[in-house]
């Protein structure tokens, strides 16, 4: 499933900067809201887990876009 680029594409360009930006939204309310702790966990921890996964996303992606032959030649 890793090894589509079109899946890398959508990993990387789509879901998981959209998940990392939601979950910095979330991490941010918890903070303002009064929940300090819970929200720094988020804020730092389970966004720099979707913001690193993107960037995998995108290595991987240009790895196997670069190890595919050409098909037109």
């Amino acid at each position: 499933m890793l090894k589509k680029p079109e899946t890398l594409f959508v990993l990387g360009y789509m879901l998981l900067p959209l998940f990392a930006l939601i979950s910095a939204i979330v991490g941010l309310t918890m903070i303002l809201g009064g929940n300090r702790i819970a929200g720094i966990i988020v804020l730092v921890l389970v966004t720099q887990v979707f913001t690193f996964g993107a960037f995998f996303a995108l290595r991987k992606r240009k790895a196997v876009l670069l190890q595919e032959p050409d098909a037109g030649h």
